[in-house]
């Protein structure tokens, strides 16, 4: 039987003779929010699924403030972030608050969901006190002050990734590393001048700190720092696992290849087309060097087909970035701008279409809903690479809309990050 049969079967029979969905439904709103949840796990050509969550949307919006207790709750959360598109952790946070006002809900399940929360969050915090000491140390916040001093978020950023117990040496790499690229996405977007971007670019291609005397030294500290993980990584790995670590380093000059030429393009003031911009936006997003090192730390499961089946440009890890790369550009491209930035897909498609903003924004939310549908389609069995490698990428695209629904949550941290920082890592659950 057909996925497109099984489908067409399951939905049809919740349609009148018109086609239309039946009104009959909207009785029932624990039913259509559900159906609402379903159709987040579309895939390309379902177009009955595409219309059901217009008809759901529309009509958990028309009566998401005539409802009261529990349900009002979960509806105005669902239409803000539907589950397929948020964070385990910080969804679990929310449904606590709604499960414990369900007059069915089982009291020792609840407890016992809520005292494992507060357990891991504890290994968390322990976990995210060792790397801010390890930053600290680093001072680069001092010596480097043009740079977002952001430790904590990366932190959360990888706690999206994987919040498992058994990732916690993943976990500590992973934000070490992106806590990094943080740095050196600075280094290129906003302070480095040209020549100095060309020999710290030739530096990372050679990987070797004996290579770093022309550095100026506000880069040769960063440099220093840099390598000084992945040599950390190397470390606790063990010898059957060090290849990883040249898979690893090998994404990591992919990405400064990318600033490299963002930055170059910046200098010349020059305005590419989408067709140019894309390429090369996908890598400065850092999806496929994330991705990558993000299974440098994991179990056995990982192996040498995983990291070669990520460097041939898997649809998932495409997917994944053009969501990255749109939502961010969609909502800090202003800001962007005036602090000086190689420019948007925003201008890109303005200037190659020759359309307005709005209409550029609105063609490039089309393409991040492509994108959540080609996930989609990746996560269904039989996959390419197990499961759980699958699940990295799939979780790195969720941070991103969290992070990015409405307004750039990284470079503005204080105000959209804030609250879920504190109840993924600073306030227990109540019991």
């Amino acid at each position: 039987m057909s996925m497109e049969y099984c489908e067409e079967d399951i939905f049809n029979k919740f349609k009148d003779n018109k086609g239309n969905f039946k009104g009959s439904l909207c009785n029932d709103v624990k039913g259509i929010l559900s159906l609402y949840e379903a159709t987040h796990l579309r895939i390309k050509g379902e177009d009955i699924l595409d219309e059901a969550l217009v008809f759901t949307t529309t009509h958990l919006q028309s009566v998401a403030s005539q409802l009261s207790g529990p349900l009002a709750a979960q509806v105005t959360h669902a239409l803000k972030q539907p589950i397929r598109k948020g964070l385990q952790r910080l969804e679990a946070r929310h449904y606590f608050s709604v499960y414990q006002e369900d007059a069915s809900h089982d009291k020792v399940l609840l407890k016992f969901a809520k005292l494992d929360f507060n357990l891991l969050q504890k290994v968390h915090q322990k976990e995210l006190s060792d790397i801010a000491s390890w930053w600290k140390d680093l001072d680069f916040s001092r010596k480097l002050p043009f740079i977002r001093d952001r430790v904590v978020e990366c932190y959360f950023w990888i706690l999206g990734v994987y919040f498992e117990p058994q990732y916690d040496f993943a976990r500590r790499m992973l934000t070490k590393v992106i806590s990094m690229t943080s740095v050196i996405d600075d280094i290129y977007d906003v302070y480095g001048t040209i020549e100095e971007l060309d020999l710290f670019t030739e530096a990372i291609e050679r990987w070797d700190m004996s290579t770093a005397d022309k550095l100026p030294e506000y880069m040769k500290m960063s440099y220093q720092a840099l390598l000084n993980v992945y040599t950390e990584m190397e470390q606790n790995l063990g010898e059957e696992k060090s290849y990883r670590i040249q898979y690893a380093i090998e994404a990591m000059k992919n990405q400064v290849r990318a600033y490299h030429h963002e930055a170059k393009w910046f200098h010349q003031k020059y305005i590419p087309t989408m067709d140019e911009y894309m390429p090369l936006a996908l890598v400065t997003s850092g999806y496929a060097m994330l991705a990558t090192t993000s299974l440098v730390g994991m179990g056995e499961l990982v192996t040498k087909d995983s990291f070669e089946w990520l460097f041939s440009d898997p649809k998932m890890v495409t997917a994944s970035a053009v969501i990255g790369r749109l939502m961010d550009d969609i909502v800090s491209h202003k800001f962007e701008q005036k602090r000086g930035h190689v420019a948007s897909a925003v201008e890109c498609y303005m200037t190659q279409h020759s359309v307005t903003e709005e209409e550029a924004v609105h063609q490039l939310r089309k393409q991040v809903t492509d994108a959540w549908k080609d996930i989609n389609k990746e996560c269904l069995y039989p996959t390419k690479v197990p499961m759980p490698i699958l699940m990295r990428v799939l979780n790195l695209a969720r941070v991103i809309d969290v992070v990015y629904k409405y307004e750039d949550g990284y470079t503005h941290a204080g105000i959209v990050l804030k609250d879920f920082v504190a109840s993924l890592m600073v306030d227990p659950v109540p019991l």
